[in-house]
């Protein structure tokens, strides 16, 4: 499966570019020497031939003084056609070059003719830049350990700066969504924009890779041994993990109902899967550093961080799930009181809470029965009852904070891990979503969240499973071509993903 940004020109096109330049070329210089020869034999008299010896000189017949019009106007003419045929040459290339998205990169401007077009470029940019983001934070996690943060501070920094071009970028893109810009011009500079910022993400990343790979050895004496050494330890810890995260789901599905716990149904299983993948490229990472082929080894390697980048995310999903539930069980009780006294003050006032009283009462109902999600008994009281703006951290905003926050993070973690197939809207909603957070826009926060997830969850049963097959050495290939860790550009999954721009993210090639 490959993507148009990652298609190149074929090379024939080139060589047909440098042929047509060089005709152009010769046209021009044949042209100026028509031209520019007559003019310079003006007014000079023919020279007199000298006669070889024994022949008789015969009388030529005379040549009209100076030049005719018809030797002027035809080089002339040819001139202006050469010079015209090498404009048009010179206008079709700078056409071509202003259109033409260079592979794994993105434009800094729009060069679409349309505004669906126009749009369809912005969606590519913010979808491939926001791979990259996560891609860079993922490896800097590994580099950070084996380093520490004062020699990776350049990267952190250049990861953060990247950060923030996306994160503009997805809030344009999104009122451009809504329908603000009205202005047709002001539109496509609002596409210009997502467009530029994707494009300086992408360089900042870019600008850093190279140096990020001689820090980790990725040179002519290979991955530096210790870094290997770090993937595996995390993979030994994460290998334990999977089984308690297996224990914890199962302890969840026994004391809440089955809603609470299916936001992360089969992550265990996935997470193994992603370990599965991992084992086999940590064990050739480690048998090409002993055989001395390095592309091999770094490859293997970056293979290998990625799937236990990723196995930590799910398993770690598991786990917050878990907490988060146990939190909002407690909290359940105040909760449920304060908004209860909240709804009786209001019908007590003439406002006509009756609906609200009737919600809160089937709440309570579930919560002593024992039958209800922590979670979404939270939610739906802080629906029912909106906490008050700025009236302190009560009951009802713990409540509604906590609900936001395992919803963003639980849409986070499955974009993270579904990457491959997640498509820009499900990212811009998450986007959003985490803006809205940030603003303590709680409950917006809570259901753009649950939207981008929707979405997420959509694309991804869209999508399909190549590699499904994969087996051996390939077992798990599925998962680490559906998580983005390999890119899937060639028959065999691709090279993997690194920390970088869309330009250098994919240059390890064993």
């Amino acid at each position: 499966m490959t993507s148009f940004l990652i298609r190149g020109r074929p090379r024939r096109a080139t060589a047909h570019i440098r042929v047509r330049v060089a005709h152009a070329l010769l046209g021009v210089v044949t042209g100026t020497v028509w031209l520019v020869l007559p003019l310079m034999t003006v007014g000079v008299p023919d020279p007199v031939p000298t006669a070889r010896a024994g022949t008789t000189t015969r009388s030529a017949p005379p040549r009209p003084e100076g030049t005719s019009t018809a030797d002027l106007v035809l080089p002339l003419l040819a001139g202006v056609a050469a010079v015209a045929l090498a404009g048009y040459g010179r206008l079709r290339r700078a056409r071509r070059a202003r259109t033409r998205t260079t592979p794994g990169t993105v434009p800094a401007r729009p060069s679409a003719s349309s505004p669906e077009d126009a749009e369809r470029q912005a969606r590519a940019a913010l979808r491939l830049t926001d791979d990259c983001v996560r891609t860079s934070r993922e490896e800097l996690t590994f580099v950070r350990e084996r380093f520490g943060t004062e020699r990776t501070e350049r990267f952190e920094r250049a990861l953060r700066a990247a950060e923030t071009e996306s994160a503009a970028a997805f809030a344009i893109w999104r009122r451009y969504e809504q329908g603000a810009p009205r202005d047709a011009g002001a539109r496509r500079q609002a596409l210009a924009g997502v467009i530029g910022r994707c494009a300086e993400a992408g360089r900042r990343l870019d600008a850093e890779a190279e140096a990020l790979d001689r820090l980790r050895g990725f040179g002519e004496r290979g991955p530096d041994p210790a870094g290997l050494e770090v993937a595996e330890r995390r993979f030994r810890e994460l290998t334990a993990r999977v089984v308690a995260a297996r224990e914890t789901l199962a302890e969840l599905r026994a004391r809440y109902p089955a809603s609470a716990s299916e936001s992360v149904a089969g992550y265990a299983e996935q997470a193994g899967d992603r370990l599965l993948f991992a084992t086999a490229r940590l064990n050739g990472a480690r048998q090409a550093v002993d055989a001395g082929d390095t592309d091999r080894a770094v490859c293997r390697l970056r293979a290998g961080e990625g799937a236990v980048a990723q196995a930590g995310v799910l398993v770690g999903g598991v786990e917050r799930l878990a907490a988060r539930l146990a939190e909002a069980a407690m909290l359940v009780p105040d909760a449920l009181a304060a908004a209860e006294r909240e709804a009786t003050a209001a019908r007590q006032g003439g406002a006509g809470r009756a609906p609200a009283e009737r919600v809160l009462a089937a709440a309570r109902e579930e919560w002593t029965a024992g039958t209800g999600d922590p979670l979404d008994l939270l939610r739906r009281i802080t629906r029912t009852v909106e906490p008050v703006p700025g009236a302190g951290p009560g009951a009802l905003e713990r409540a509604a904070l906590l609900v936001a926050r395992c919803s963003v993070e639980g849409a986070e973690e499955y974009v993270a891990v579904h990457r491959a197939a997640v498509g820009t809207a499900a990212r811009a909603r998450l986007a959003e979503a985490v803006r809205e957070l940030g603003a303590g826009h709680a409950g917006r926060a809570d259901a753009v969240a649950g939207e981008a997830r929707e979405l997420a969850g959509l694309d991804v049963r869209t999508h399909g499973t190549p590699y499904a097959d994969a087996e051996g050495d390939t077992a798990g290939l599925a998962g680490a071509v559906l998580g983005g860790i390999l890119l899937a550009e060639d028959a065999d999954a691709g090279p993997p993903a690194s920390y970088g721009g869309p330009r250098t993210r994919s240059r390890h090639r064993a």
